[in-house]
């Protein structure tokens, strides 16, 4: 870890920056070296012609050893809707509620709908009197499962419609069912909610995810599973870490790891992403701790026996940890470092998890355009380029957009112009933009 630069402090971002680069007896141009921005770029940062960007000022704070001085100086803002995720899991969504009637029907309360619009059908009343057995149980347990897979490989959209007529069926099944029958059909059912609330994420409809993250945790409450309300808490942080809120964030997965209940993977997850959420503030050394504590919970996980409930959270092969490693060098501005770190655990996801190939390929390729290693980011980017578009995720498609701007600085580079059709391309097929 680099010595922090002991400097006076002026008001400015460019006067501070100045102020850096000098204590660090660097050249404006050896500064615009090592961050890959134009000399004079730089210049109208310094003297505050340019406002600086969050991810400049991470990249000179990694080239300067300023401990992310620079990137607290500049504020990014935070969509209003992440303030709905930092609130108490158990009082969110109270106008969403929704409730199982005396007669086994679904009603949603005060006569409102879920906050997402492919679900014709949901609120049909159920009460179908049928009776649910061990192998009823495991058939829609392996139904589930089938659409997990599904997941990993198409747009949300094709998922989103038949997942939560599964969780109806469930739901329908728990009214007439009794003792461990029902208690079994709730935990699913919360499962399959918790699903619901990812799948809106990755369809880019944020208020839906929330609202199926409610529902997971009501009926988790109800089938009394001690993991539901904490994975609510990580999932909500991964929301928040979509939106680049860092304090959100932190906060959420901090919480979700103080309940003593909570299973070592769901522990494990929650600081996986607080670590992240480290990163995004700059913090490599909290960041580092975070990913100690979530290596020994996932060994401490990989010890147990196999639970008989449905996993919760995704694998994305088998080097979770270091995958985290570099999406968070990459927040830290370290391009290179996360570059390199992203590449074995890349090669280690199977090709039939599409979602996660295109997430950290697309993340993979903005670390080495970031690095300056403009060829390579295009190689990287056109291997990513068909499952990103297959899994049409909003998250990558962020990501996209940001590659673009990236690869915007190299416009005469041949990889640049023709790989920038592609891109441009693949967004347009994606979602109808």
């Amino acid at each position: 870890m680099p010595r922090l630069l002991e400097v006076s402090v002026p008001e400015s971002f460019g006067a501070r920056l100045r102020a850096y680069r000098v204590a660090a007896g660097l050249s404006m141009g050896e500064l615009a070296r090592r961050v890959n921005y134009h000399k004079s770029y730089l210049s109208k940062i310094e003297n505050d012609h340019k406002p600086p960007s969050l991810v400049l000022a991470k990249l000179c704070d990694a080239a300067l050893g300023t401990g992310g001085g620079l990137a607290a100086l500049v504020v990014q803002d935070v969509p209003a809707a992440v303030e709905d995720t930092a609130g108490d899991v158990e009082a969110v969504g109270e106008t969403w509620l929704l409730d199982l009637t005396a007669s086994g029907g679904l009603r949603f309360g005060q006569g409102d709908r879920p906050p997402t619009s492919g679900l014709a059908g949901f609120t049909a009343m159920a009460g179908s009197g049928q009776n649910a057995d061990d192998h009823v149980i495991a058939a829609l347990r392996a139904t589930f499962d089938q659409y997990r897979v599904l997941g990993m490989t198409v747009s949300p959209a094709l998922v989103l419609g038949p997942v939560i007529a599964h969780l109806h069926s469930l739901r329908s099944l728990a009214a007439t069912a009794s003792g461990p029958v029902r208690t079994e059909l709730l935990m699913l059912a919360s499962r399959v909610a918790e699903y619901a609330g990812w799948m809106s994420q990755e369809a880019g409809d944020d208020r839906a995810a929330g609202w199926w993250t409610d529902q997971a945790v009501r009926l988790g409450a109800e089938s009394l599973d001690p993991q539901i309300v904490s994975y609510a808490l990580v999932r909500r942080a991964e929301v928040a870490l979509y939106r680049h809120d860092a304090i959100s964030t932190i906060e959420l997965a901090v919480r979700a790891q103080l309940d003593p209940r909570t299973a070592p993977r769901v522990l494990g997850l929650a600081a996986r992403c607080e670590a992240q959420g480290h990163a995004l503030a700059g913090d490599l050394d909290a960041c580092r701790r975070a990913l100690d504590r979530a290596a020994k919970l996932f060994a401490l996980a990989a010890a147990e026996p196999p639970s008989s409930a449905p996993i919760l959270g995704s694998s994305t092969g088998s080097d979770e940890l270091r995958l985290a490693l570099g999406w968070s060098l990459f927040d830290l501005g370290r391009p290179g470092e996360a570059a390199a770190m992203l590449d074995l655990p890349l090669a280690s996801i199977p090709p039939f998890a599409r979602r996660a190939r295109a997430r950290f390929g697309v993340r993979q390729a903005l670390a080495y355009g970031q690095s300056g290693d403009v060829t390579q980011a295009c190689l990287v980017i056109r291997a990513a380029l068909d499952d990103a578009v297959r899994v049409d995720s909003a998250t990558i498609r962020a990501d996209l957009r940001y590659l673009i701007r990236t690869l915007n600085r190299w416009p005469t580079h041949q990889a640049v112009r023709e790989t920038q059709p592609l891109l441009l391309r693949a967004l347009s097929t994606q979602a109808g933009e």
